[in-house]
């Protein structure tokens, strides 16, 4: 039996520490903001450290599913959630769907995906036990693997940026260094290659940068040296905190625009990167492609590809939009896309 206890946050609306020893669940809810509607987003499985290190994170990465949405114009709120754990270890079934009944009883405020650590699979394991739930399997009617709609966001956000840096989108030429090759990095890379990009990757799990480096005939360096490398573009596709006050001074790129979440160790940093001359796209906005694509799932009849690929491509305006207002307000892009954000949220 889940024990369900809430826990005090000034920043959210709410946040729920979720335990169930039989099963081995142990889980943390959080709801930041439900103004725009159900807070959704994924449910991360990590082996944290500490407990106060996972409720950093989930705090941390269920305001940015706030702004993510709010950027991108969905009817949604932010939310996210973690279970703490290996994922190689401990998940189950029986653990899955003791998580499904916690997101039942929160009633509909909260609607899970999946993140790091859990697959359309899991879902679909989740779902025997709420149907608050999307990104489900292709064949059970849902959106499948959000990675590729991710990648393509990137992707989009990419050729806006090159636009303002070369007054046309093409990338055929230029230069980019992803950091991480998991399923989002790794789908990057195909995309990049495929507009005729020269690329470069790095990957704490050496056999994962081979196995990405000999698919697209890439090339490998080590994780200490793909911020350094000289590049038109530098993706960060693993997980947050790579780019930090001190890290900016090695950068060799001209703009930063990845995939994964709180890229920047606190949001002053992004003051730092104008004085250093390196044009940042939030990570809330060039990763939305993933969020959208499940949102595609709850609309009326259900999700439509077609549908769903045409709203990850208004990730280009949204970027464009964001970078011309920095421009002309003298601010920061970050800055500039919070302001968005919250313009929409009140």
């Amino acid at each position: 039996m889940s024990t369900i206890r809430e826990l005090e946050s000034g920043t959210h609306e709410s946040v729920y520490e979720v335990t169930d020893p039989a099963c081995g669940l142990h889980s943390i809810v959080a709801i930041h903001n439900t103004t725009r509607g159900p807070a959704l987003g994924g449910t991360r499985f990590l082996a944290y450290g500490t407990f106060d290190e996972a409720l950093d994170d989930v705090l941390l990465l269920s305001r940015s599913m706030t702004y993510k949405a709010a950027a991108a114009d969905l009817p949604l709120g932010g939310g996210k959630a973690v279970i703490i754990g290996d994922p190689t270890n401990v998940k189950s079934a029986e653990l899955l769907e003791a998580y499904g009944r916690t997101i039942n009883e929160i009633g509909g405020r909260y609607v899970t995906a999946e993140d790091v650590g859990t697959t359309v699979a899991d879902m679909e394991v989740v779902r025997r036990s709420t149907r608050y739930v999307s990104g489900l399997p292709l064949d059970s009617g849902g959106s499948g693997d959000p990675s590729p709609a991710t990648a393509y966001g990137v992707l989009a956000a990419m050729k806006s940026v090159a636009e303002q840096l070369n007054g046309n989108r093409d990338l055929h030429g230029m230069r980019a260094a992803v950091q991480g090759v998991g399923k989002v990095g790794g789908a990057l890379v195909g995309l990049l290659r495929a507009e005729g990009c020269d690329v470069v990757v790095s990957d704490v799990r050496p056999q994962a940068a081979a196995a990405v480096a000999h698919r697209y005939g890439v090339n490998v360096v080590s994780t200490d040296d793909i911020l350094s490398q000289p590049c038109d573009f530098l993706a960060p596709c693993a997980l947050g905190g790579a780019i930090s006050a001190e890290t900016v001074p090695t950068l060799h790129c001209r703009a930063i625009v990845g995939s994964a979440n709180n890229q920047l160790t606190h949001d002053t940093v992004a003051d730092v990167l104008v004085e250093a001359g390196v044009l940042y796209v939030p990570d809330f906005v060039a990763n939305a492609g993933g969020l959208i694509n499940i949102a595609d799932e709850l609309k009326q009849g259900g999700y439509d590809p077609g549908r769903a690929a045409a709203t990850v491509s208004g990730i280009g305006r949204s970027v464009r939009t964001i970078l011309c207002s920095a421009a002309e307000s003298g601010t920061n892009p970050l800055v500039a896309a919070l302001a968005l954000a919250e313009s929409r949220l009140h």
